[in-house]
């Protein structure tokens, strides 16, 4: 059986995703879609802090918009706005618990500086 790829996916759902969760990830995710509601997660950046750039990461309530990209991991639908795809191609996003502190941390190769409380990140190419 052929399947009409052109039909049923989008360019990005055709490939590995650019965008990875470890499993502690996956599933916080899944408990705050339990709780809220949603379709995945969306992904943005914005400029901010003292090293530039800073990552935003909330469920998605609605479909991709013109501008942005989907890839799945792990059963989570993940949209990426067209900018933060190219800061972030190739991150790992992972869930930790140390204490009573719980986060979302971003293992992203093209990172070369972070600010000292690690809210804002520096990337190799600022022409985003």
């Amino acid at each position: 059986m052929i399947l009409d790829m052109s039909t049923n996916m989008t360019s990005d759902e055709q490939f590995e995703p650019a965008i990875t969760l470890t499993q502690a990830a996956a599933d916080r995710i899944a408990l705050f879609m339990g709780k809220e509601g949603g379709r995945g997660v969306h992904l943005a950046v914005r400029r901010t802090g003292c090293s530039g750039w800073a990552y935003e990461l909330e469920i998605a309530q609605s479909s991709a918009g013109p501008d942005e990209h989907v890839f799945y991991d792990r059963g989570i639908e993940i949209i990426i706005t067209s900018q933060a795809l190219e800061m972030m191609a190739g991150t790992e996003i992972d869930f930790t618990q140390d204490g009573l502190v719980r986060e979302f941390r971003f293992k992203n190769p093209k990172v070369t500086a972070e600010c000292g409380c690690g809210e804002s990140f520096t990337i190799q190419s600022e022409s985003a």
